[in-house]
C-alpha cells in the first residue's frame, strides 16, 4: 500500500472512530438525560450547549487551521516560534472568553432560561480546554490523528460515563452537576491528550508575537466564520426557545441529535482533507484542490445517503431509540431535520477548501450570509408552522447557501457538485476491495480506473 493511501486510511480510520465514537456516547448521554431531565430540561440543557459550542468552536477556529497550516508546511527553525505564538493566542482567547460569559450571564440566564451558574462553571471548563485544544491541533498539523481521538473518547466517554452512573446510583440529577462533569472530563482529555502530543510538543524561550500577529490574522475569519456557522446551526433551538418555550425546543433536540449522525463522516474526512489542502495551495495545483472537494463530498455522502434513507423510513423507531415515548411528537420534524445531512458535505468542504488556500474572509462573508437568511426564514415560518417552521427555515437557509457556494467553487476551481456523485461507486468499490483483502484474499486489490480513485 503506497504512502498516501496509508495515511488516507489510517488518519480516516481515526477521525471516523473520533467522530463516530463522539455521537455514540452524546446519544448515549442524551438517552439517559431524557429520563432524567425530560423534554423541558432537555432543552433548557440544549439551550446552555448551544452558547458554550458556539464559544468552543468558534475559539478552535481562530486557533485551529492557522496552527495547523504554518507548522505542517513550515521550516523546521520556525516551528518552536509558531507553536508557542499559538499557545499565547489560545490563552488570550481564553481570557477573553472567560470575560465575555461573566459579563453575559445574567441576560443568557433570562433569554435562555437556563442557571447562571452554568456558565461560571464553563468559565473553568474553558481554562482546561487550552492544553486539550492545543495538543490536539499539533498532532493534526504533525499528519498524526491516533492522540486526537483517544483524547475525545475519553472526553465523552467519561462525561457518559458519569451520567450513566449517577442514573443507576445516584438521585437528582442537576444541570448544575452536568456542568461540574464538564469541567472533570475535559481535565482528563487534557491530560490524555498530552500523553500522545508529547513528542511534537516543542516551545521557544521567547514568544515571536510577529507570529502571534501572523496566526491571528490568518485565523480571525475562521473564527468569525466557525462563530457564524454555529450561530446558523443553532439560532433555530434559540428561536424556538424565545417564541414557544423549552419543551418544543427539546424535541427539536432530539431530531438534531440524530441528524448529527450524518454529520460524522463529514468533519472526519475535513479534517485529513484540511493538511493535504493546504499543502496543494502551497504549490498553486488547483487540479489537486478540485479533485480533493469532489472525491471528499463523494465519500462522504457514500456514508450520509444510507442513513438519511433509514432514518426517513424509520423516524419512529429512530425516536424512539434514542429518547423515549415522550418525544414520539418530533416524528414528523425529524423526516425534515434529516434532510440537512444533504447539505452538510457540500458546505463544510466548501469551506474547508477556502480556509486551506488562505481565503477565510470568502468563507465568512458565506457564513455570515446563512446566519442571516436562517433568521429570517425562520422567523417567519416559526411564526406561521410553529415548532415545523424551524426546521423549514433552516431547510430552505441551506438551499440556498448552496447554490451561492458551488457558483463560487465552480469560478474558482472549476468544480462541479454533481461529479461528487460519480465517486460514490468508486468508493464503495475500493472499500470492498479493502475488506476482501483484509479477510484474506489472495486477489491483488486493483480498482477499474486509477484516476477516478476514490479519496477514503
Amino acid at each position: 500500500m503506497s504512502k498516501e493511501k496509508s495515511y488516507w486510511l489510517k488518519s480516516g480510520l481515526f477521525t471516523l472512530l473520533e467522530r463516530g465514537s463522539m455521537v455514540l456516547f452524546g446519544l448515549g448521554s442524551f438517552k439517559i438525560l431524557t429520563y432524567l431531565l425530560g423534554v423541558n430540561g432537555i432543552g433548557t440543557w440544549a439551550g446552555f450547549l448551544a452558547v458554550i459550542t458556539v464559544l468552543e468552536i468558534g475559539r478552535a477556529g481562530l486557533i485551529q487551521n492557522g496552527l495547523i497550516r504554518y507548522l505542517s508546511t513550515c521550516e523546521t527553525a520556525d516551528y518552536e516560534e509558531i507553536a508557542s505564538a499559538s499557545l499565547v493566542l489560545n490563552i488570550l482567547l481564553t481570557i477573553v472568553t472567560i470575560l465575555f460569559l461573566l459579563l453575559i450571564a445574567p441576560f443568557l440566564s433570562t433569554w435562555l432560561k437556563t442557571p447562571a451558574v452554568l456558565y461560571y462553571i464553563y468559565c473553568m471548563t474553558s481554562v482546561c480546554l487550552i492544553p486539550f485544544q492545543q495538543f490536539n491541533f499539533t498532532q493534526q498539523a504533525n499528519f498524526d490523528f491516533k492522540g486526537v481521538f483517544w483524547a475525545s473518547f475519553t472526553r465523552k466517554g467519561l462525561f457518559f460515563v458519569l451520567i450513566l452512573l449517577f442514573f443507576l446510583f445516584g438521585q437528582g440529577l442537576s444541570l448544575t452537576h452536568l456542568a461540574l462533569f464538564q469541567v472533570f472530563t475535559a481535565t482528563c482529555a487534557s491530560l490524555c491528550s498530552y500523553f500522545f502530543a508529547r513528542k511534537y510538543i516543542r516551545f521557544s524561550n521567547n514568544v515571536n508575537w510577529k507570529w502571534v500577529k501572523e496566526l491571528f490574522h490568518y485565523g480571525k475569519f475562521t473564527f468569525g466564520t466557525n462563530i457564524s456557522a454555529m450561530l446558523h446551526k443553532n439560532i433555530d433551538k434559540w428561536m424556538l426557545i424565545t417564541f414557544l418555550g423549552a419543551t418544543p425546543a427539546g424535541l427539536y433536540e432530539t431530531c438534531i441529535r440524530v441528524t448529527n449522525i450524518v454529520e460524522v463522516p463529514t468533519f472526519s474526512i475535513a479534517s485529513i482533507v484540511f493538511p493535504k489542502s493546504a499543502l496543494s495551495s502551497k504549490d498553486n495545483d488547483s487540479s489537486k484542490i478540485k479533485a480533493l472537494y469532489e472525491r471528499a463530498v463523494g465519500a462522504i455522502m457514500a456514508f450520509t445517503i444510507p442513513c438519511i434513507i433509514f432514518v426517513l423510513l424509520f423516524p419512529s423507531f429512530i425516536i424512539r431509540f434514542i429518547s423515549n415515548e415522550a418525544f414520539l411528537d418530533a416524528t414528523t420534524l425529524l423526516c425534515i431535520t434529516i434532510l440537512y445531512g444533504l447539505f452538510f458535505p457540500f458546505a463544510n468542504q466548501f469551506g474547508t477548501t477556502l480556509d486551506s488556500i488562505g481565503k477565510p474572509k470568502i468563507n465568512f462573508i458565506f457564513v455570515v450570509l446563512a446566519v442571516i437568511l436562517n433568521i429570517i426564514f425562520n422567523y417567519i415560518f416559526i411564526m406561521q408552522f410553529g415548532l415545523l417552521g424551524a426546521a423549514y427555515g433552516t431547510l430552505l437557509a441551506y438551499c440556498i447557501t448552496f447554490i451561492l457556494n458551488q457558483l463560487v467553487l465552480y469560478k474558482m476551481f472549476g468544480i462541479q457538485f454533481w461529479k461528487a456523485f460519480i465517486h460514490i461507486p468508486f468508493f464503495y468499490n475500493e472499500a470492498f476491495l479493502i475488506i476482501k483483502s483484509k479477510l484474506g484474499s489472495t486477489k491483488p486489490i486493483s480498482t477499474n480506473s486509477q484516476k477516478n480513485e476514490p479519496v477514503t
